[in-house]
């Protein structure tokens, strides 16, 4: 455990110091890109005008021969491209592959004053992020990169569960944290093949009636609402930003936008998207509604200083609601600032 006087100082001589504050940035999807695909990469000029987040995902979904192929995809990529405000991200292979230790080298090496986010798979523990932040330390040194590369880790197996705490604090190049359903379910014995949102079968019973014949209402349940929950609780405690991950059903847009909706409303900034059609998804369900934004507005300029009790439209509003109000303004503000059309819905 490092001590508090040690914990932003750089891991490696001529390393750029860590950051104290996490960069204030909207990031409400994470759409991934397969850079082996020279069709896919020649739409990213377009793509970055919709989208929050590029990543260059060089893991899962990459064949292992291809691997090479993506890497320098990605790498391509990122020096052809102005990404202006859109964030630039990767995905790299675990570290326990044969992968992982090239993808880092030779992109950092390459593109490492472009990269904002490196994205690290199956991570286990805070010994993870140990090794990546000493590692990007030394190579940020080598070649003169100015701003120090974040981490963010993905939570799929189940001892990263157990761990997530852990995982949150390991590092101030800490970004954030991504649920990942496919990888967790298979880590924990789950009984199911789908990536991401409900099961018909995970369901609670209505009570039972008189009638035994009678049929009984079912309510399916979230699968993953208690390690949503504990991932949140581990982001905000640590200070960095908690993610939904993949929803793999792109021919069901309502449940893949239920299953986000129910993340944001849990704490998360954004989720993940694997196909166009989930852009928009994600970018209507991680903008607050403009009906909760004037309502927020109007508690905060009846609250100033956030101090006292008032009633609002019959409602009592405090301390506590100004905060949640707060949340929701500095939320639309960002999203305002990249979309004038919310902007103008917003009214700010």
């Amino acid at each position: 455990m490092k001590l508090p006087r040690q914990f932003y100082q750089p891991l490696a001589i001529g390393a750029p110091a860590p950051l104290r504050e996490l960069p204030v940035r909207l990031e409400r999807m994470i759409h991934f890109v397969p850079p082996h695909l020279e069709k896919i990469t020649a739409k990213v000029p377009e793509l970055i005008r919709q989208v929050d987040v590029v990543l260059g995902n060089l893991e899962d979904a990459i064949p292992a021969d291809a691997k090479t192929a993506a890497r320098n995809g990605f790498i391509a990529m990122a020096k052809a491209t102005d990404f202006g405000a859109t964030g630039l991200w990767t995905r790299i292979n675990a570290l326990n592959s044969p992968w992982a230790l090239d993808d880092i080298t030779e992109i950092i090496a390459s593109i490492g004053n472009k990269l904002d986010v490196m994205m690290l798979p199956k991570v286990e523990g805070g010994w993870d992020i140990h090794y990546l932040d000493q590692l990007l330390a030394q190579l940020e040194a080598r070649h003169a990169i100015n701003k120090p590369i974040l981490i963010h880790a993905i939570l799929e197996t189940a001892q990263g569960v157990n761990n997530v705490e852990a995982i949150a604090a390991a590092s101030p190049r800490m970004h954030g944290i991504s649920l990942g359903p496919a990888d967790l379910a298979a880590s924990r014995g789950m009984k199911t093949t789908r990536v991401g949102g409900g099961h018909p079968d995970y369901v609670v019973l209505a009570d039972a009636v008189a009638n035994a014949e009678a049929a009984r209402e079912k309510f399916q349940q979230d699968l993953w609402h208690y390690t949503t929950a504990k991932m949140v609780d581990a982001c905000a405690a640590a200070g960095i930003k908690p993610f939904y991950g993949p929803f793999g059903d792109f021919s069901d847009p309502a449940a893949c936008e239920a299953q986000f909706r129910n993340a944001f409303l849990m704490g998360c900034a954004g989720a993940w998207s694997l196909h166009p059609s989930q852009i928009a998804i994600a970018k209507r369900v991680f903008s607050p509604d403009p009906g909760e934004v004037a309502i927020a507005q109007k508690i905060l300029a009846a609250m100033p200083d956030g101090s006292g009790a008032v009633m609002i439209d019959g409602k009592m509003q405090d301390d506590a609601t100004w905060k949640q109000a707060k949340v929701v303004i500095d939320l639309a503000r960002l999203v305002a600032a990249k979309d004038p059309d919310m902007a103008a819905r917003y009214a700010l």
